[in-house]
């Protein structure tokens, strides 16, 4: 899967299946905050995802919803990196770090 970051520079990365992306961009060294250490009590990892991947993910918690309020340049496609876990049809999956990820 590919980090794209705030500068649109592309980190392709390793995912293990089961990690969530805040784990999966710190075991990689991509700067992604998690300033509550993935605990559902910030909005310091939010990553963008297209409109395709983003229809396959899990549906989203009130909490998630509640916290992803909070968040800067918030989409329709919008989620909580700690909340998303990668599955193995993450492959080749573009995820994109809004300015406020950094």
């Amino acid at each position: 899967m590919t980090y794209i970051d705030p500068g649109e520079e592309e980190h392709q990365v390793e995912a293990e299946v089961g990690k969530n992306l805040l784990d999966v961009a710190h075991d990689n060294n991509i700067e992604l905050e998690g300033a509550c250490g993935g605990e559902l009590a910030c909005s310091t990892c939010h990553l963008i995802f297209d409109q395709e991947t983003f229809d396959t993910l899990p549906p989203i918690s009130g909490e998630e919803e509640d916290m992803l309020d909070l968040a800067f340049e918030l989409t329709e496609t919008s989620r909580l990196g700690c909340q998303i876990c990668v599955t193995k049809e993450f492959e080749g999956v573009k995820v994109r770090i809004p300015d406020d990820g950094y």
